[in-house]
């Protein structure tokens, strides 16, 4: 039988690189290769501050319409979605004609400049219709209006359009030549909708059909309405906003943080022994994998994911120790260690399984039900969930099961027993 001696080296290596680089990030000079770590970390309004600003019509010598500034708010949401900035607040005010903005700092921000920092948010968005080839058959511009609409009888629910003169002319042109084949509807570089020509469309009004809720066909209207804006947008006023837990309270979080870790992994490895100390590495994996899946697409960390990176965690440490423990009644009754190893982890497993699914199943549900910070938790709730299964579960069988084909480590002292039944 082929050794696994080296295996619990692999994985040691693996967690202190995974650590290494969520601690510190990696980047190559003169190369575009870049692994962003803590230090690139974007965080929240709560945690660093942010920006405070009304946005206003440019070139526009009346008031906005509702329905324009709703268009305005999507895109402005829609582009806040595609950076994966989860904390912030979009709001209209109808009275003035205005769209006010709240969201934080960029990770790498050092300046703190609230007019380059709402540059790119302030651009009026670019909607075309593409054919399969990315050929541009008509631009946004040419759709005078957008709406959900619903079937009683039949419970579907489709988004109507509606074209000017020039609109229905490329879009009648379009469609004689497009019948069975697909229309991409792109808000910018970003594909929002995917849509089957069934025949020759010349009547100026056209229906995309099959959408799954009236939720999902307004969400689509309102992006096709933003798409079609007659203005761009700049910012009237700006402030910035201080950070609402006060300025050292990141270094406060990240020293409490550290310390947790420490005292957690030297009562795991007091109490527990062999088991205890793989549980820390499978911590260690655990709370670098979450760092980096937060960090490398740039997912805001607010104060409630915070909340989430510390429960999955506590699920994290409450796995190894159901684990440890039935290792520890399979030693005591009389089991060799490798076997008593083996029955820990099968036993064990069901327990693991549940409580993590239950929790995992929940933070599904937010994540599509939820917005804002809430979407902050959801996502470090469900990442910590899933490197809870591959360290707590995995990586930790791994390593136990390697350790336990040396000789000196086959101990029952080593496994917190001492029972004189036990076979090696």
């Amino acid at each position: 039988m082929k050794s696994k001696k080296p295996v619990f080296f692999i994985i040691l290596i693996i967690a202190l690189l995974m650590t290494y680089t969520a601690v510190f990030g990696i980047s190559i000079p003169n190369t575009p290769i870049k692994i962003a770590g803590a230090p690139d970390m974007r965080f929240g309004i709560d945690i660093r501050g942010g920006v405070d600003a009304a946005f206003e019509p440019v070139g526009l010598d009346r008031k906005p319409t509702a329905k324009e500034l709703e268009a305005a708010r999507s895109i402005i949401e829609t582009r806040l979605d595609q950076k994966n900035i989860l904390d912030r607040d979009v709001t209209i005010d109808k009275d003035n004609g205005y769209v006010i903005v709240r969201f934080p700092w960029k990770a790498d921000e050092k300046d703190f400049n609230p007019q380059e920092a709402m540059a790119e948010l302030g651009e009026t968005a670019q909607l075309t219709f593409q054919d399969a080839e990315g050929n541009i058959l008509l631009e946004g511009s040419h759709v005078t209006n957008s709406s959900p609409e619903s079937d009683r009888n039949t419970g579907q629910f489709a988004v109507s359009l509606t074209f000017d003169e020039e609109g229905t002319k490329l879009f009648s042109k379009a469609t004689e030549k497009l019948v069975g084949k697909e229309i991409d509807i792109y808000m910018d570089k970003n594909l929002i909708q995917r849509a089957t020509v069934n025949e020759h469309i010349s009547s100026g009004k056209a229906q995309i059909d099959h959408i799954k809720s009236y939720d999902e066909a307004k969400a689509l209207a309102d992006k096709i309405n933003a798409g079609s804006l007659p203005f761009s947008m700049t910012t009237k006023n700006h402030s910035t906003i201080s950070p609402s837990l006060g300025a050292g309270a990141l270094d406060v979080m990240v020293q409490a943080g550290f310390i947790a870790f420490c005292l957690i992994s030297v009562l795991l490895i007091l109490y527990y022994r062999l088991p205890g100390f793989v549980a820390c590495i499978a911590l260690l994996i655990q709370v670098s994998g979450q760092i980096l899946a937060l960090s490398i697409p740039q997912i805001t960390l607010t104060l409630t994911g915070i909340a989430g990176v510390i429960l999955s965690i506590g699920m994290g440490v409450d796995a190894n120790v159901i684990i440890s423990e039935r290792i520890n009644e399979e030693i005591k009754s009389g089991k060799s260690i490798p076997s008593a190893i083996s029955s820990g982890f099968k036993d064990a497993f069901s327990s693991v399984f549940d409580g993590n699914i239950t929790v995992l199943i929940v933070a599904i549900i937010l994540m599509i039900f939820g917005s804002g910070s809430l979407l902050s938790f959801a996502y470090s709730l469900l990442t910590g969930i899933f490197f809870n299964f591959v360290a707590g579960v995995t990586a930790s069988r791994l390593m136990i099961r390697s350790l336990s084909e040396f000789k000196a480590l086959r101990k029952p002292a080593l496994f917190k027993c001492r029972s004189r039944r036990v076979t090696l």
